[in-house]
């Protein structure tokens, strides 16, 4: 059965964010016991604290489905009912050619690293799809290989969405990605064809954010 890797999103009203983040540790804690729940971390968007980013992988849909049962996740789904702005946003990702390491992933972070983490969701004009996810596939190995300075950089599809493309990073300091990133040959040309195929400005896509 293939693992399922989702982001959850959710604009929680402000009133409610201190009870938000408390149940969602709860439904975390819980969750440690799964067997199927592989991974599961939040973040808080760094200029808007009230949107909050879930990313969960779990070894099948059907551990996931056993989790929603569970009455940690309930109270969650309950809670989310009156405590969001707006409705939770579910994606399903799917991995593309240059697949996540997860457990592989031979860097690990270090007591001076600040991590600087970004989920950069971006809209796509359809026509640029396979030239994107083909020059991406060299970009995500070159970032990985290359860049000490990278601890995580992972580009998937979402199921149901052919005009968005997700990247998921993690970097050492903020500098590693703005000064030493963005001026790597493989990153401008990716950038280049960036500034054709994305619908509006790239801005208005990347989430930073911390985690908790």
């Amino acid at each position: 059965m293939p693992m399922l890797t989702l982001i959850v999103k959710f604009e929680v009203k402000p009133e409610q964010l201190e009870t938000f983040k408390q149940v969602l540790n709860d439904n975390k804690l819980g969750s440690v016991n799964e067997p199927g729940m592989l991974e599961m971390r939040f973040f808080e968007g760094k200029d808007s604290p009230t949107t909050i980013f879930a990313y969960e992988r779990w070894a099948s849909a059907e551990a996931h489905q056993a989790h929603v049962n569970q009455p940690y996740a309930k109270t969650l789904l309950q809670l989310a009912e009156t405590a969001l702005a707006s409705p939770l946003e579910v994606m399903n990702l799917k991995d593309t050619a240059a697949a996540p390491l997860h457990e592989n992933n031979p860097k690990q972070v270090q007591p001076q690293d600040e991590v600087f983490s970004i989920f950069f969701i971006f809209k796509i004009k359809q026509e640029f799809r396979a030239q994107l996810l083909q020059q991406f596939t060299s970009h995500v190995q070159c970032t990985r290989s290359e860049e000490p300075g990278n601890l995580v950089f992972d580009l998937f599809t979402i199921e149901g969405q052919d005009d968005t493309l997700v990247i998921y990073e993690h970097w050492r300091t903020e500098s590693d990605l703005w000064d030493i990133h963005f001026h790597q040959p493989y990153a401008i040309e990716t950038g280049k064809v960036l500034e054709q195929a994305i619908v509006g400005d790239m801005k208005q896509y990347m989430n930073f954010v911390n985690e908790f």
